[in-house]
């Protein structure tokens, strides 16, 4: 039996890490798509979609399971999303969510869902993982040691902490004097 499951992965954690595992106990194969796969270089969604392939391929090396990575673009149109999920993935017999909104789509298209419970999700939330990379606060223990390798290796914390800062006075200030300081030179 072949299972779908999708996320964002921004980035693979354990949470998603243990919902694998879960659901390598229930088929032979998993795809695991990959939502929103032409954002990157937000804080919201800092990585790209080849990034987020790595990063999973990675870490569900370690289980016995024939997995498929799809990179999945947004459409925006609720009522024909499952069918574009279908068209874009290998076929499959059951999906995995439980976001209301997935489940709801898949089951109005007559797609078996099973939903788990959250694995600690108040820690393992994307955008929780992502703050405390924004403040160089502890996240390494949040994700697969995998992901870590491969966010270091595209020097994924610099981007997101770039991306997130904020066009605040300060920044303006010390632009503006270096403006200053260079006309000033051109008076010289």
């Amino acid at each position: 039996m072949r299972g779908f499951y999708i996320g964002r992965f921004q980035p693979y954690h354990n949470g998603h890490h243990s919902m694998v595992e879960r659901i390598a106990e229930e088929v032979d194969e998993l795809v695991l798509g990959i939502g929103s796969a032409d954002d990157s270089h937000t804080t919201h969604d800092p990585f790209t979609a080849g990034e987020r392939i790595m990063m999973i391929t990675k870490a569900v090396a370690e289980y016995d399971l024939t997995t498929y990575v799809v990179p999945l673009e947004d459409i925006n149109r609720n009522a024909v999303w499952v069918s574009h999920v279908e068209s874009m993935c290998p076929d499959f017999d059951v999906a995995y969510s439980n976001n209301p909104l997935v489940v709801r789509l898949f089951e109005e298209a007559g797609i078996e869902v099973r939903q788990s419970p959250m694995f600690d999700r108040d820690r393992l939330e994307g955008s929780e993982i992502r703050q405390r990379m924004i403040d160089d606060e502890s996240w390494r223990d949040r994700v697969p040691s995998s992901v870590v390798e491969v966010i270091e290796e595209i020097h994924g914390i610099k981007r997101l902490q770039h991306v997130s800062d904020s066009d605040s006075l300060e920044r303006y200030t010390a632009a503006d004097e270096s403006v200053e300081k260079s006309l000033e030179d051109l008076d010289d």
